[in-house]
């Protein structure tokens, strides 16, 4: 049955009537208390006044006065009041109406009244009927020395009118009850708005569902307890999320990594065959062929060379991007000058023929310090002025630094050449990706340059981007951390 009502009943329901419970045990309980107490109050006032005359009575008699005058005295105050004289052995030396003293009169000894008064002085019995007429007395006894004094008046309608408990009191303690009824249901209900919420909350969390419908919670102590764990709960599955999202990302890393090596493994063999064909084809006509003329000879020994540098250098290119790819945290770093590689540069090429010399310009000179690996920078700026000067058919290199920041220098590397079709723009950083793959292999390129270039500036935590310019040539604008990453 308390199953059937605890299901039956919300939390705020079952809050309210276990409050009410209570203060309906703590009202009744009151009630019987004030009750008894103020019954015991008017039995001991109703007492205090027959005590009184008691008192009067051992006076007057101690006065040598006639006992008949004092009761008759007494009768104008209360007409119906009884006195009677006990001696200690419980003998009745006195007692009326007069006429009762005619009567066998038993021993009064064993009356509570009489024992309580000669034990402690004073006593009295609430209720309890006369063996003359056989109705109900309130009693009142006090000690005078050698003798009890006790008076008695009728337990009639009016008496028990008198001493019956003022219920008032009752009415005062009816009403504050109602009080507390309306303000516990006000709180009950409040706090049962926190727990309903906080139980719809949980029932979508266990079932993963959103919670964003929730309500908010009443402001209060438990209405900030439910906001916390909502949103500690929240936090904690922002965290899964965020694991889950991270797992992905460096699952998807993974799985890009494998598809680029294996890309690069199936790309770096295709490369190699050319190459190797070539050297295999050029040395086995000298071998095959001793007397031929040593003009020939010489010319298949330097294609032959030209196609082993060119291996070399796919070799190194290689090596360069396997390393940033799967060991990028063992690359050293190191404080370096941009300037001083950019010159360096300069110089380099400067020392070409004058048919193949190309003109690099240079908008800084003050050094450029940074914090990383020298030979990727190097790579950055050698691939961009190779490629330049390759495939971009201009003259001219423009080297800028266009910003700079406590954090980081932005560059740009342009030149006056053709460009590139703007189909091409987003894939010239794959790596074997060639714009004009035949004229690419006859200036010797590995189809590794752009992409190695990228990733120097993915290592030194910088950005980079290609465009036209409208001037025509092709730019690059890229940034790189003065601390790296």
């Amino acid at each position: 049955m308390v199953t059937v009502l605890k299901n039956r009943l919300t939390y705020s329901q079952r809050l309210f009537a276990l409050l009410i419970t209570f203060a309906l045990i703590l009202v009744v309980g009151f009630i019987g208390f004030q009750y008894e107490r103020e019954k015991q109050f008017k039995h001991e006032s109703l007492n205090a006044q027959l005590q009184s005359i008691n008192l009067q009575i051992i006076d007057a008699i101690a006065d040598g006065e006639a006992i008949e005058p004092c009761i008759d005295k007494q009768r104008l105050h209360y007409p119906d009041v009884r006195i009677t004289l006990i001696d200690t052995m419980g003998n009745v030396l006195f007692d009326s109406p007069v006429e009762w003293a005619q009567e066998i009169i038993p021993n009064h000894k064993d009356r509570d009244e009489v024992i309580a008064a000669l034990k402690y002085g004073s006593g009295y019995t609430i209720q309890r009927r006369s063996v003359y007429d056989n109705k109900p007395y309130f009693y009142s006894a006090t000690s005078a020395g050698k003798m009890v004094v006790r008076t008695a008046l009728p337990y009639n309608l009016s008496l028990a009118r008198l001493l019956e408990a003022d219920l008032s009191f009752l009415w005062v303690m009816l009403g504050l009850t109602f009080v507390i009824c309306i303000l516990g249901y006000f709180v009950t209900r409040r706090m049962g708005q926190s727990v309903r919420r906080l139980q719809k909350f949980a029932t979508l969390a266990s079932r993963n569902e959103p919670f964003e419908d929730v309500k908010d919670f009443p402001n209060d102590e438990l209405g900030e307890i439910s906001r916390n764990i909502v949103q500690l709960y929240a936090q904690l599955q922002q965290s899964i999320s965020d694991r889950n999202r991270e797992h992905a990302k460096v699952l998807h890393e993974e799985q890009e990594k494998i598809r680029l090596k294996r890309q690069l493994t199936n790309n770096i063999n295709h490369e190699l065959k050319t190459p190797v064909s070539s050297i295999q084809g050029y040395l086995e006509t000298i071998i095959n062929n001793p007397d031929i003329q040593e003009e020939t000879r010489q010319l298949f020994i330097e294609k032959s060379y030209a196609q082993a540098e060119r291996l070399r250098q796919l070799l190194q290119d290689v090596s360069i991007i396997t390393r940033m790819d799967e060991a990028a945290q063992l690359i050293e770093r190191e404080h370096t000058d941009i300037t001083a590689i950019v010159q360096d540069i300069i110089t380099e090429k400067s020392l070409r023929p004058d048919s193949s010399q190309p003109r690099l310009h240079c908008n800084f000179t003050t050094a450029l310090p940074i914090y990383g690996n020298e030979a990727l920078l190097i790579s950055i700026f050698r691939n961009l002025t190779e490629n330049a000067i390759s495939y971009s058919g201009g003259r001219d290199i423009y080297i800028s630094l266009i910003e700079e920041t406590e954090q980081e220098y932005t560059f740009t590397f342009a030149d006056n050449g053709i460009g590139v079709e703007d189909e091409h723009l987003s894939r010239i950083f794959e790596r074997f990706y060639r714009v004009d793959k035949g004229r690419s292999r006859k200036f010797g390129g590995t189809g590794l340059g752009l992409s190695i270039v990228k990733n120097a500036v993915l290592f030194h935590g910088g950005s980079i981007e290609a465009r036209n310019r409208r001037e025509g040539g092709l730019e690059f604008i890229f940034t790189l951390k003065k601390m790296g990453e």
